[in-house]
């Protein structure tokens, strides 16, 4: 669930992965991982992505259908 909620708030900020991977000081690859959810979240990464989006962990994580 995390993937798709990740992939759609990175579109709706007009981010490439490449340019979310900046921000979070990674590879386009583990963007990649995270929206396919291959990779599990890091509590800091869920952290840094909250922070970037402006939304709540509890959303990130699809626990609520709307942002805080």
């Amino acid at each position: 669930m995390h993937g798709k909620i990740i992939r759609e708030l990175r579109e709706e900020h007009n981010l490439s992965q490449q340019q979310l991977a900046e921000k979070l000081n990674t590879t386009q690859n583990t963007i990649s991982k995270y929206e396919t959810e291959v990779l599990d979240l890091s509590t800091a990464i869920i952290h840094k992505l909250c922070d970037i989006f402006n939304v709540s962990s509890d959303y990130l994580l699809g626990r609520k259908d709307y942002c805080d």
